[in-house]
């Protein structure tokens, strides 16, 4: 009460005596283990002093964070740090604050939760948005529906222990005093720091594998898109073309420099989902159209893990943390993400299959159903520079695995770490080429590398890190600090969770990996016996015989 007072007379003085008790008594509760009912008292009273005294200045002119609030914080737990990672360019909230007008900043330096939201929603739909109406026809327009909410739902729950593990991660490595400076967290640190390097050495094959792929489809999407554009050049020759401009990302440093690309990107793909959904619809239905799915088990499970694929794209999940200045906003960013998503996947797969049915059976690539007009170029055309953007999503994290392994990870010059990043694209490109089946390609990555990557490995990651109540204790002032983060308001029991994440490992097992990987790798083997490996051009066309000449025009 007499600094609350005081602080209306004597702003400064008062302000310089609070901060100092202040001081003192979280100096007290880093000394001791628990503290009684009296510090606690202190702790509340002098900090809401600290405050007050400081209430007739300007915001303006205070320091976002004083070395008295530092001094509680690093006494009582309290998980709280800024990214000042260099890498890209990257800087503090202040800083992107003070230079709002600047150019370079709009468009390069991005670690708001903005910039994450951004970055998740355009990562998360990319190509998928031409193969889901291909996935309607084999589940059928209700397990369509139904699967895609009930995914979209399962992969925001594993993004957000993911977001968890980084920031209990993260904690501990703070405490330790290790500086991230010009460093780049990533998946496999994380599980190497929480449960030892056989989880490091798991999550680096799986992430780095899917990841591989995931670069992979995105150029043979390329190719396949821009076929219906330009079709004088097959589809290998256009993978080549565009497997060379996709190369060009390894002039982008970090997830700090795709503020405008993830921007324009989820531009893009909006426009390309409401063309589908609009043209499909003015198209009506087809002639004679039929919707006969599910007919096949086969055919069902496929696009089950279709649909598995398209809402796990959350494998860069850790790198878009890091590159925010917040990385503690990022928890519910994911789920935003993905009700915005649903928003253009639900409306275009059930319009496609309303119009085309069963056609969509043997058109995987939905652009190739509608007629050719400006429209549907335009929406090609958007489509192709998303894809080169969501390539250098899924590359990054290659590149920065790559710098890591050669030593080229805190070097400042960009030139230099764009050539060694280069030897990363080679493979891709050669396998764009060699497995050119674009729909079938994604359910059999999303059954063998997305069920573990971004399912099961991060709910038993989850499961393991806190299965000791030392563990689950969350932070307060009277204990030592275990867990970074408690769990969320709509799920706040430990055992809930617990029981959340068993089932998502047993289904996706069983259900994603067991049964989707075999409807999927079976597909797959029939895709390589009807076209074969290196196919020229993959479901174009066949190109129709010249019409027979008349009896009497062959006499002349």
């Amino acid at each position: 009460i007499s600094l609350s007072l005081a602080s209306f007379f004597f702003p400064s003085l008062c302000r310089s005596f609070s901060a100092t008790l202040f001081i003192y008594c979280t100096t007290c509760v880093k000394e001791s283990a628990c503290i009684d009912q009296l510090t606690r008292n202190q702790y509340i009273l002098t900090r809401l002093g600290f405050i007050l005294c400081g209430s007739r200045e300007k915001r303006s002119r205070m320091p976002p964070r004083t070395q008295a609030e530092e001094a509680a914080i690093a006494a009582s737990g309290i998980t709280a740090f800024d990214n000042q990672t260099e890498q890209g360019g990257g800087k503090e909230e202040d800083d992107e604050t003070a230079s709002v007008f600047s150019m370079k900043s709009l468009l390069w330096h991005g670690g708001s939760a903005w910039d994450a939201w951004f970055s998740c929603a355009s990562n998360q739909v990319a190509q998928v948005l031409l193969t889901l109406p291909y996935s309607f026809s084999q589940l059928g327009m209700l397990s369509g529906v139904l699967l895609q909410l009930f995914y979209g739902f399962l992969g925001s729950w594993t993004a957000y222990l993911i977001s968890v593990l980084y920031i209990e991660y993260r904690t501990r490595k703070e405490k330790e005093n290790v500086s991230f400076k010009n460093h780049v967290i990533q998946w496999y640190e994380v599980l190497d720091g929480l449960l030892g390097p056989y989880w490091k050495a798991a999550g680096l094959a799986f992430n780095c594998t899917f990841l591989l792929f995931g670069s992979v489809i995105q150029l043979i999407a390329c190719a396949s898109n821009i076929y219906y554009i330009n079709d004088r050049l097959d589809k290998r020759t256009w993978t080549y073309i565009f497997g060379a401009c996709c190369a060009t990302t390894v002039f982008i440093p970090s997830f700090h420099n795709y503020r405008i690309w993830s921007f324009l990107g989820l531009g893009m793909t909006t426009y390309t989902a409401w063309y589908l959904t609009i043209a499909a619809a003015v198209h009506g239905q087809a002639e004679g159209v039929v919707h006969s799915g599910p007919t096949r088990l086969v055919l069902y499970f496929t696009g089950a893990t279709n649909i598995l694929y398209t809402f796990g794209g959350h494998a860069v999940t850790v790198e878009i943390m890091h590159a925010m200045w917040k990385p503690q906003k990022f928890k519910y960013i994911y789920l935003l993400a993905t009700l915005y998503v649903f928003t253009l996947t639900l409306p275009s797969a059930a319009a496609m299959y309303r119009a085309f049915g069963d056609q969509l059976l043997t058109h995987s690539n939905a652009f190739s159903l509608l007629p050719k007009s400006g429209w549907r170029d335009a929406a090609v055309i958007l489509m192709l520079i998303h894809q080169f953007i969501t390539f250098g999503f899924a590359c990054t994290p290659l590149y920065f695995v790559w710098e890591k392994v050669i030593g080229m990870h805190d070097t400042r010059s960009i030139c230099l770490r764009a050539l060694a990043r280069l030897p990363v694209v080679i493979p891709i490109w050669f396998l764009a080429i060699i497995f050119p089946f674009f729909g079938p390609i994604n359910s059999a990555v999303g059954a063998l590398l997305v069920s573990f990557t971004v399912y099961i490995i991060p709910a038993l990651a989850h499961m393991l890190t806190y299965r000791t109540p030392s563990a689950r204790q969350v932070p307060r002032l009277c204990c030592v600090q275990n867990a970074a983060e408690k769990p969320p308001l709509f799920l706040p029991s430990w055992t809930a969770m617990y029981v959340v994440n068993a089932f998502v490992v047993g289904w996706v097992l069983v259900v994603g990996f067991g049964l989707g990987g075999w409807a999927s790798i079976t597909n797959f083997v029939r895709q390589i016996d009807t076209f074969g490996l290196f196919a020229k051009c993959y479901q174009c066309p066949k190109p129709q015989p010249a019409p027979a000449l008349a009896p009497q025009q062959q006499r002349h």
